[in-house]
């Protein structure tokens, strides 16, 4: 299983990216897809995640500003960034929650990172 990530890149304050996240390999089901980031010096931290019946789950921090969306036919996930903040800058990880032939049940799977920087 991969999880192919892109879409980062510098941005000025206030502007817009979108990340895409596409999961690919021996998948038998994906539950929940999502986006978590990593700023120099701090924790991994949630962003937001997606199920595969689209309930949502947010970082009060992005509330307003993020959206994602899936697309289940694709096993691909994306991360909608608005109204950018110079605090969102950061590598930002895809995760899946699956289920892939031969694991024997469902595990977290990561994807490369791709930074997101955001200029003040």
């Amino acid at each position: 299983v991969q999880l192919q990530a892109s879409g980062g890149g510098l941005v000025q304050a206030g502007g817009s990216l979108r990340l895409s996240c596409a999961a690919s390999g021996s998948i038998i089901s994906i539950n929940t897809m999502g986006w978590y980031r990593q700023a120099p010096g701090k924790q991994r931290e949630l962003v937001i995640t997606i199920t595969s019946g689209g309930g949502t789950n947010y970082a009060d921090s992005v509330k307003g500003r993020f959206t994602i969306s899936r697309d289940n036919a694709k096993n691909t996930v994306y991360l909608h960034m608005n109204v950018l903040k110079p605090e969102d800058t950061a590598v930002y990880y895809c995760n899946a929650h699956l289920y892939a032939w031969g694991s024997g049940g469902r595990f977290d799977y990561w994807g490369q990172g791709t930074q997101v920087t955001v200029s003040s």
